[in-house]
């Protein structure tokens, strides 16, 4: 298990575990990231990523990304 921010890009991971406080695991659960979806790293700007998640294209932050475990 590895924080999201060490995915390879492009390819898929299944989302193992959500850390954070129970406001960050509701938002990250808003946005599509709940435990055993499949999300793939599209690009990484900067200190921001591009996720794909459930057909969408999300922007994490380098912070929020560290607390979803793949």
């Amino acid at each position: 298990m590895m924080p999201l921010i060490y995915a390879e890009t492009g390819a898929p991971v299944i989302v193992k575990r959500i850390g954070g406080t129970p406001e960050v695991k509701k938002h990250l659960e808003d946005l599509g990231f709940v435990v055993g979806s499949e999300v793939s790293v599209i690009n990484s700007l900067g200190e921001n990523l591009i996720v794909k998640v459930k057909e969408s294209r999300v922007a994490v932050s380098d912070e929020l990304a560290r607390k979803i475990m793949v």
